[in-house]
């Protein structure tokens, strides 16, 4: 057996950092490759399995070594609770790109414009992949698969396509953007092919994709309201496109 501090520090750098048991638990669900994992009690995270992954169980005994807790902390930027890390293989872009450009889709592309906070990215993350969602679509800087939007997404970024792209270069369809200026989402039904757009959680929309959108809609709200949490604007509108409403 390859010792797990050589495979970590070897692959380190050219991996994902899965960060936790569960998000373990989601990337082993949704068929990634994880070459190392660790955990600085072995007893206790399977028992966890046990309780709360019963069908991924047998696999993660086969990868989880058991390591000390100092060792399993100098893996992680700040331990987490379940004591659980490992490193998984990144799903390759060209693939995910070409889920993002299948047509006809059955569910919707979610497209965060210039997001800035990495929680509120990978909390989009973890509610596209709930929802069935065909992908996760970024653009600016931000990476969607920086380790803190790796953890905020409990290890989903492996049941979705997820990727950074040009406004240029997102994926077909009809690109409905929220707006507080737009119409009332209540009375737009949004088709199953939809490219859903979410402004910057400071700034909103970009000039350039306000300038694509074919729709910009909006979200109910209360008067005096200032705005909604990104995640809870994103939760809001694909659970309209899941309810088919109009």
């Amino acid at each position: 057996m390859t010792d797990p501090v050589t495979a970590w520090r070897r692959l380190a750098g050219s991996t994902v950092l899965l960060d936790g048991f569960h998000a373990l638990k989601h990337a082993v669900r949704f068929g990634a490759e994880v070459p190392v994992a660790v955990t600085a009690d072995r007893a206790a995270t399977l028992a966890l399995a046990d309780e709360l992954a019963t069908d991924v169980r047998d696999t993660l005994a086969g990868l989880l070594t058991e390591v000390p807790h100092e060792t399993y902390a100098s893996f992680v930027p700040r331990p987490h609770p379940t004591a659980v890390a490992a490193l998984a293989v990144r799903p390759s872009r060209e693939s995910n790109l070409e889920k993002l450009a299948h047509t006809p889709r059955t569910a919707p592309v979610v497209v965060l414009d210039n997001p800035r906070n990495l929680g509120n990215a990978g909390a989009v993350i973890r509610l596209a992949a709930g929802f069935g969602a065909t992908g996760v679509v970024t653009t600016g800087t931000v990476d969607p698969w920086h380790p803190t939007v790796v953890r905020g997404g409990a290890g989903l970024h492996f049941a979705t396509a997820v990727e950074r792209l040009e406004v240029s270069g997102l994926p077909p369809g009809p690109l409905f953007a929220l707006d507080p200026e737009g119409d009332d989402i209540r009375a737009m039904k949004l088709p199953d092919d939809a490219v859903l757009s979410f402004g910057s959680e400071r700034t909103g929309l970009s000039p350039e994709l306000r300038a694509r959108a074919d729709h910009l809609l909006s979200l109910p709200m209360r008067p005096q309201v200032s705005s909604y949490n990104l995640a809870t604007s994103v939760a809001m509108t694909l659970y309209h496109w899941s309810c088919g409403a109009a």
